[in-house]
């Protein structure tokens, strides 16, 4: 199996397997699903933290209003009755006024930690390091983890303006939000490898052989943003080690120049008395002028 090593950018984001077979106007998509798939169970880990925290999305129109604001603006909340939390309610206001402050209890709040933790580690970057590959099922298996708790923890649904519930249902509007800007397009990306695009239309064979036992570092990059840099020669932990084994050799050197040639007088080895002090037991005295 040929393993490429997906980046954007210098960002490691995850292992993939396929062959040299490959049709690249099937693997590109592919790839682009998988990376989306692992934003939308970064959006969903960030919205679920609050939704345990501090329950669920007030509508757009409520975000941000005091409770007498609310009051003088007759805004009503008659739909937060169909979505109280099995195991009851802790209350917890939101500071930034964007949820209710009806947060669930410990239990079920803790049945939706547990679950986005272990979903987001399913699509860590620590994966590439375990060298574990990412497949469309692993990213599925981590929303569906994902969806099953918050049926458990809310059995009446979300309201159709919870994020959670647009991201689950795929309707959700990033628009103007900086999570738009890293959501990869199909028409637009673009794969690269070793300075050269891998073209659609073509197979995988067609650029990197027909060795099987290959490891790639593959990047995507959008349409009209030219070929991305090259990998740097050392990493930078290995640029720091290498500083600091210079910085290090050159102190040697500067404590060298300033020592004197004679210097070893100084040791107790050089000393021609030394035998003669350690008979008349006054082997430990020292002078110095």
């Amino acid at each position: 199996m040929v393993k490429l090593h997906l980046k954007h950018g210098d960002e490691s984001l995850f292992l993939y397997e396929t062959t040299c077979q490959a049709e690249l106007s099937e693997l590109i998509p592919q790839l682009i699903r998988i990376q989306n798939g692992r934003l939308k169970i970064e959006r969903l880990f960030y919205e679920m933290e609050e939704l345990a925290k501090h329950g669920i999305t007030l509508p757009p129109n409520m975000q941000g209003l005091t409770e007498e604001q609310l009051s003088d603006l007759n805004l009503h909340d008659d739909w937060e009755d169909e979505c109280i939390p099995s195991g009851g309610v802790i209350e917890n206001e939101d500071p930034i006024g964007k949820r209710n402050g009806q947060a669930p209890g410990e239990k079920m709040a803790e049945v939706i930690n547990r679950t986005r933790k272990e979903a987001k580690a399913k699509i860590s970057k620590e994966q590439v390091d375990a060298n574990i590959p990412l497949t469309t099922e692993i990213v599925k298996d981590a929303l569906d983890q994902m969806r099953g708790a918050v049926m458990i923890v809310y059995p009446m649904g979300l309201p159709p303006h919870e994020p959670i519930k647009q991201e689950m249902e795929n309707t959700e509007d990033l628009s103007g939000t900086q999570a738009s800007l890293q959501v990869l397009d199909d028409g637009t990306t673009q794969l690269w490898w070793a300075g050269k695009e891998l073209q659609r239309g073509k197979k995988l064979q067609d650029f990197i052989g027909k060795n099987e036992k290959t490891k790639l570092i593959v990047k995507i990059q959008k349409k009209g943003q030219g070929p991305p840099g090259r990998e740097p020669v050392f990493s930078e932990d290995q640029r720091k080690q290498m500083m600091a084994y210079a910085y290090r050799k050159q102190e040697d050197l500067k404590k060298l120049e300033t020592d004197e040639d004679d210097s070893y007088l100084n040791s107790g080895w050089s000393d021609p008395q030394s035998l003669k002090r350690q008979f008349h037991g006054v082997g430990n005295v020292k002078w110095r002028p």
